[in-house]
């Protein structure tokens, strides 16, 4: 008797959690309520402590679980789910979202309508009615440059400069982006098979702009269609305070390695070095403020200008 053959789910939906059990069920739920068309869900859980892992295997049997005995980091975790993906689509969904009015559904008949598109990401909240600036420009070394000096600011005066971040686009319209957001990214079979699968050198940080800049290259486009929502519930802008060490090195980490790879040695000094004035100049600056005045963004930039000090000329990574 030949074996009946396995339909192919419309989408693969990927998510790596960490220790976000409670965001994980309400994003697993809003996927089961709001989706129609055929999907798996593959939930890789990168070592948590708070119980996430049981909670998808009890709540969740339908859901694909990878238990991780340590942290694969976001890129090599998602990795693991694409590798046993089945889907005509694959979506890499963060933990953190909700899914809203079919958002997944609406984004497979835009993609199905345009062959061109390799990648495409959707409108995220993160109130209700406020949008998040989601999608972002090429981490080169010019557009690093200009979020580490802080010129985004002035892109009121001169809009030029607030091309890193797209800033004076409202997210209303749909447009070809350089970086679509990692926390929803939807990608066809065909480019998956064409580009690979995730850079795992980025543990955390620019693997979306690794992945995006490889679609590009072979030939298909990125985009933003705001032709659906979905709710980030950690989209809220940090505080200073509130930022670890130890990811704010390991995003500077990340880019060295995205210049690196992109653009050679000479961009990978040159960024290198970039970071390593930046560190001097707000420590010294903040260092003198705290005589004024030490209340805790003075603190805690100091601590953050320290650690990338540490980093880039020690090479010593903060642990916390």
């Amino acid at each position: 008797m030949t074996p009946l053959a396995v339909p192919v789910p419309d989408v693969s939906v990927i998510i790596v959690n960490w220790n976000t059990r409670d965001l994980l069920r309400n994003c697993l739920q809003s996927i089961l309520d709001q989706t129609a068309a055929s999907h798996e869900i593959i939930v890789i859980d990168n070592a948590s402590r708070d119980g996430s892992a049981a909670m998808v295997a009890a709540e969740f049997p339908g859901v694909v679980l990878i238990a991780n005995t340590d942290n694969r980091g976001f890129a090599g975790a998602n990795n693991q789910g694409l590798a046993i993906a089945r889907g005509a689509h694959v979506l890499l969904l963060n933990p953190d979202t909700i899914i809203l009015d079919h958002a997944i559904d609406k984004m497979l008949g835009w993609l199905g309508q345009r062959p061109e598109v390799g990648c495409v990401g959707c409108q995220v909240l993160e109130a209700p009615g406020v949008i998040q600036q989601t999608s972002f420009a090429d981490p080169g070394f010019w557009d690093l440059a200009l979020v580490e000096f802080g010129l985004l600011n002035l892109a009121h005066l001169f809009p030029a400069l607030g091309h890193p971040r797209y800033i004076g686009w409202d997210r209303r319209s749909e447009r070809v982006v350089d970086v679509v957001s990692g926390m929803f990214m939807l990608v066809p079979r065909a480019v998956l098979d064409r580009v690979g699968p995730l850079d795992d050198a980025f543990f955390i940080y620019a693997e979306e702009a690794d992945w995006c800049r490889r679609i590009r290259e072979a030939g298909w486009l990125c985009v933003f269609a705001p032709v659906a929502q979905i709710i980030h519930l950690d989209g809220g802008s940090k505080s200073t305070a509130q930022i670890k060490s130890r990811m704010h090195v390991q995003l500077q980490k990340s880019h060295l390695i995205y210049v690196r790879k992109h653009s050679g040695r000479l961009a990978h000094a040159a960024t290198r070095a970039m970071y390593i004035l930046s560190a001097a100049l707000r420590r010294l600056a903040f260092g003198v403020k705290s005589l004024i005045r030490r209340d805790d963004d003075t603190l805690a930039r100091i601590r953050l200008a320290s650690a990338a000090l540490a980093y880039h000329l020690k090479g010593q990574e903060p642990v916390s």
